[in-house]
């Protein structure tokens, strides 16, 4: 992406970017500025909540504004953004997992126990991080979350069948990730191949 590219899209020129990455705080504040409403927008589409979202845009916004000067290439400010506002909502997605499990987890007999547990944790969420976009929002605001089929599917655009569909392959792709990867310790509530 060029820097005409990015001033057309609304984020910045290439020499307040420049300005920016040398300290200027004026810049600094300007692009900062700029980009919050894309900033947002990744994050509205990325994470599972608004909340979420919203957290993620201010937290990403903050990495732009103290680390500006680490960006090496002004063309690639967009695809730096995305990737602090992705890694942002899937950081919040692993804490609820985390949550989730402590909450809902009971007490731990054994130390053993505890290392199988956060084990498990950790597939799962790589399991949902490697699913598609659509999947993982689906997943997580429905089965994660809990919120109403109905919401999620107003919340993401879809209708209700889409949703249901979308929710359908998400759980069906963990399931087949999970059944995969090796040291999983076999879920009785599955059957075996």
């Amino acid at each position: 992406m060029t820097g005409a590219d990015m001033a057309d899209r609304g984020w910045a020129s290439t020499q307040l970017i420049e300005a920016a990455q040398a300290g200027d705080r004026e810049s600094i504040t300007a692009v900062v500025h700029g980009a919050h409403s894309h900033v947002r927008r990744f994050a509205e589409h990325l994470c599972a909540s608004p909340q979420d979202a919203e957290d993620a845009a201010q937290e990403a916004l903050i990495i732009l504004y103290r680390k500006i000067g680490t960006l090496r290439a002004t063309g690639a400010l967009a695809s730096w953004m995305f990737r602090i506002v992705r890694n942002e909502c899937l950081r919040r997605a692993r804490l609820l997992f985390d949550l989730h499990d402590e909450v809902g987890g009971g007490l731990t007999t054994s130390a053993e126990e505890e290392v199988i547990r956060r084990l498990e944790a950790e597939l799962v969420a790589q399991a949902i991080r490697e699913l598609p976009d659509v999947q993982r929002r689906v997943l997580i605001m429905r089965d994660v979350l809990g919120h109403p089929g109905r919401r999620v599917a107003e919340t993401l655009g879809l209708s209700n069948a889409a949703m249901k569909s979308q929710l359908h392959r998400a759980r069906a792709r963990v399931r087949l990730s999970l059944a995969g990867r090796p040291g999983r310790p076999h879920d009785p509530g599955t059957p075996s191949a």
